[in-house]
């Protein structure tokens, strides 16, 4: 029978990948949290949060992150769309994980050469801001089976960088 690891007895080797995260106007301190743990589960290179000020002493940040927050760079209080050009200039792909009537589903993304990627999500409520939307060629969405048409911006943000690292290999 086979036994649960625990963090204890696991050992994997952690990767600085080259894909980034940028967050639009994400505010909840249990999402920041959450983003920072995922962010260092995908050995994501930095998170980017623009519109938000980061409250490090929140305890909810803290332990929603399980201290990931202090293994991930971050850089907080940003203009979304100077991020985005600045990411652009540096050869990143942009990519909104939003649905539009552009957007093509994650598994039909196509991600051009070996170009960085950096991944743009959305305020809890609102979604990525349409001024950002709008400089984004490329829009992707969740395929959804049930009657909802989202999910926590969490969840969508385990589910965009999973179909990335399908993707490229290496995210």
């Amino acid at each position: 029978m086979a036994a649960q690891l625990t963090h204890d007895n696991t050992h994997f080797t952690a990767v600085k990948s080259h894909t980034v995260l940028v967050c639009d106007g994400v505010t909840s301190p249990a999402n920041i949290g959450g983003l920072f743990r995922l962010c260092d589960s995908f050995g994501v290179k930095e998170v980017y949060f623009c519109g938000t000020k980061i409250d490090l002493s929140s305890p909810r940040i803290k332990r929603t992150s399980r201290s990931t927050h202090l293994l991930v760079n971050y850089k907080d209080d940003l203009d979304t769309l100077a991020v985005l050009k600045q990411l652009t200039k540096q050869g990143y792909s942009a990519i909104a994980l939003e649905l539009t009537t552009n957007s093509k589903a994650l598994e039909d993304l196509d991600i051009p050469g070996k170009r960085p990627v950096a991944l743009f999500i959305g305020n809890e409520k609102t979604g990525i801001s349409s001024k950002v939307l709008a400089s984004i060629p490329t829009h992707v969405h969740i395929p959804m089976q049930g009657n909802n048409s989202s999910m926590n911006v969490t969840q969508a943000t385990a589910v965009g960088l999973y179909g990335l690292s399908l993707k490229i290999k290496e995210i």
